[in-house]
């Protein structure tokens, strides 16, 4: 059997709760909130997870127990086996979930997220396929019950979307979602093309996590950006807006232009772009940090957004495959429909090696 409490560093964590239960047992614990939460959720995380160590630890003794009782059973009871099999899947399964979530260890893991998308060259196919990556993204997140909002949308005239921005809310949205930064690429028979040829088109997908306006870790001066307002654009009627009360942000140092126009009002207009500003600021504090890291132990860093992370095939034949994990499958529908997590798993495990 797997040696849990060392893979999970059972003894550490044991050490480590023990020390902060007696930190939030000292005289005066409480008087500073901003100190004592982030500890007591520690402890609750800390908890939890060695609950679960014990869990697979009393499945670990079940599985023992029912092996010892089929060696010496000279009838070949076949409950006993049946029994056992539940074990070794429940068993497995637990050991597969607590690896997963003891990958979330960085600081904006638990934050929820923005996410954009740009489609590449090549019109409206390329345009096609960003708007039907957005529609896998909000479909994923309706499947988890996340909270989604559309930022900002630049449309076309004719199919699909150039490029779109939207948030997603919800426990750990960031840290799943990173695993799909990248370019993603689709082959298919073009629905534009008279001929019916193949098509190939790429589109870009940003992942940043969503920045607290109270994050001190960026910090954006005034005279660093330069606010533009404008017409949203609408669907015309009585919806029609006759104000500007979209904002568009430039921030010089960076080169960064972000547009808000979900909101009636100019100032949540602004509100929300600055924060969508900071999380893209934040993102590029992120990758520098990642990129010394890889710079340090000497791996390769891949420049520009060239490289595809993932393909799409719906012709000649149907398959999605990622790049890095090496994982694929032919359930197309089912992942251009928001089942995506398998992709994502295998991505952070990949990782965490």
């Amino acid at each position: 059997m797997i040696k849990y409490w060392r893979i999970f560093d059972h003894h550490s964590k044991k050490i480590k709760l023990s020390q902060l239960i007696s930190q939030s047992n000292s005289e005066g614990f409480w008087l500073n909130q901003s100190t004592a939460m982030p500890i007591m959720q520690e402890i609750s995380d800390i908890e939890t997870v060695l609950n679960k160590i014990n869990e697979i630890a009393s499945i670990n003794d079940d599985i023992s127990s029912a092996l010892e009782l089929i060696s010496s059973n000279l009838d070949e009871d076949d409950s006993l086996f049946i029994e056992l099999q539940k074990f070794i899947v429940s068993y497995e399964d637990k050991i597969i979930n607590l690896q997963f979530n003891i990958l979330f260890q960085d600081k904006y893991d638990f934050s929820n997220a923005v996410i954009a998308i740009h489609s590449g060259a090549g019109g409206s196919e390329a345009q096609d396929w960003a708007e039907m990556l957005l529609r896998m993204y909000l479909r994923w997140a309706n499947i988890h019950n996340f909270k989604t909002e559309i930022i900002s949308i630049n449309s076309t005239g004719e199919a699909g979307i150039k490029s779109v921005q939207f948030s997603v809310k919800g426990e750990k949205v960031y840290g799943l979602l990173k695993a799909e930064k990248g370019v993603h690429r689709l082959v298919r028979i073009s629905p534009f093309d008279a001929a019916h040829s193949r098509h190939t088109s790429f589109a870009l997908v940003e992942v940043m996590p969503e920045a607290d306006k109270n994050d001190n870790d960026i910090v954006i001066n005034t005279e660093d950006i330069r606010i533009d307002t404008y017409r949203a654009s609408g669907n015309g009627g009585q919806s029609v807006q006759k104000n500007d009360t979209a904002v568009r942000i430039t921030h010089m140092p960076s080169g960064f232009v972000v547009t808000c126009q979900n909101e009636r009002s100019q100032a949540r207009n602004k509100e929300t772009a600055l924060l969508v500003l900071k999380s893209k600021l934040l993102k590029l504090k992120l990758e520098e940090k990642e990129n010394e890291m890889l710079a340090e132990r000497g791996e390769h860093i891949v420049a520009g957004w060239g490289n595809q992370i993932r393909s799409y095939v719906l012709h000649p034949y149907k398959l999605i495959k990622d790049l890095r994990s090496g994982l694929e499958t032919s359930n197309v529908q089912d992942v251009l429909d928001g089942q995506i997590d398998e992709f994502i798993k295998s991505y952070l495990l990949m990782k965490s090696k």
